[in-house]
């Protein structure tokens, strides 16, 4: 009966060796190719299942004194086979032309189109922050130059306001404060 057992591992090697050098070549093919040599791989694998449940049915005829090692290395052979349905899962998908633009898109164009789109957009944002900017400055060049009037709390239709504090003004906005003396003229920002 172990010779039996031992012609199913002699099998089970064979069969893993050709399983493990096709599952390493699947993700490098694409198309009908690969689609016939993953249906291979699955009709192997199926193989070595039955194979495995015939070495579980010899052990179990084993006598008992031997079975302990027999089981031992049955147990070893199925976290193989384990070990190969992972990798067999992965090498499906993994680097797989097929996937990687199902889930990306374009890959060149996409992505030089995303970066144009990016530097355009920063180039408005920098814009944009040199106008708020200038804006800023001549509402405190407004300001200072009404600085003869007493109070006024904030300029029509904008986010400045002023308020007169002791000898000096401050201005105030959404974004920042600053005090100036109702003398001089403010410092720039």
């Amino acid at each position: 009966m172990s010779s039996d057992f031992e012609a199913y591992e002699q099998d089970f090697g064979t069969l893993t060796a050709e399983i493990t050098n096709k599952i390493g070549r699947i993700p490098k093919l694409s198309g009908e190719e690969k689609t016939q040599l993953v249906l291979n791989v699955d009709k192997q694998l199926e193989e070595v299942r039955e194979l495995l449940e015939q070495m579980d049915l010899e052990v179990r005829e084993i006598p008992i004194q031997s079975r302990a090692m027999y089981n031992s290395r049955l147990k070893s052979y199925k976290q193989e086979m384990e070990k190969l349905e992972k990798d067999f899962k992965r090498s499906r998908i993994a680097y797989s032309d097929e996937v990687r633009n199902e889930l990306l898109g374009d890959d060149a164009s996409s992505s030089e189109n995303q970066r144009a789109h990016l530097l355009d957009n920063t180039e408005k944002l920098e814009r944009s922050s040199r106008r708020l900017e200038a804006g800023y400055q001549i509402a405190v060049e407004t300001v200072v130059s009404f600085s003869g009037v007493a109070r006024f709390d904030v300029l029509p239709h904008s986010s400045v306001g002023v308020k007169e504090v002791g000898r000096g003004l401050t201005v105030f906005s959404t974004s920042r404060a600053q005090r100036f003396p109702c003398h001089g003229l403010p410092h720039a920002p």
